[in-house]
């Protein structure tokens, strides 16, 4: 969770602490695992924020702005999920993608957040071919379908 806490073992990518042999309060670091995991495991956040809600629900997410005030200062770019207590964070690692529920849009972190944007339908030029046009247009619907781009 976000307590004050130096895990002494975690894992590299996402640091998930580890259990050592004859470790003490093991529920504390197994309890920690598993809200990481729960929030990184399928990542689907409300939207971009930095502050918090005035009252989160159990289990939702936001992605932290760049400029987060509040209980979210010092965490710019990481998500942050309310297990009905406190927030937790988890910063980004390249590779990660997370779903924009309030766009609609799934979104990827390769040093920074990166959108798809929607790319313009043709129009004009000298020689206008209409099944091209439509093709392209089809291959533009199917990528908003799949919320790789925001669907218009």
């Amino acid at each position: 969770m976000s307590l004050p806490v130096d895990f002494d073992t975690a894992t590299a990518r996402h640091g998930f602490p580890m259990l050592v042999a004859g470790q003490a309060q093991k529920e504390f670091f197994v309890n920690e695992a598993l809200a990481r995991i729960d929030a990184l495991l399928h990542p689907a956040f409300e939207t971009v924020a930095n502050t918090p809600p005035a009252v989160p629900a159990a289990g939702e997410c936001w992605l932290v702005g760049p400029a987060p005030l509040g209980e979210w200062e010092g965490q710019a770019d990481a998500l942050a999920f309310w297990d009905g207590v406190q927030w937790s964070f988890c910063a980004p690692v390249d590779g990660m993608q997370m779903f924009d529920r309030a766009e609609g849009q799934w979104i990827l972190f390769r040093s920074g957040w990166r959108r798809a944007t929607r790319p313009q339908t043709p129009t004009g030029g000298s020689t206008i071919d209409v099944e091209a046009r439509a093709a392209i247009g089809a291959i533009i619907d199917a990528i908003a379908t799949l919320s790789i781009i925001r669907n218009e």
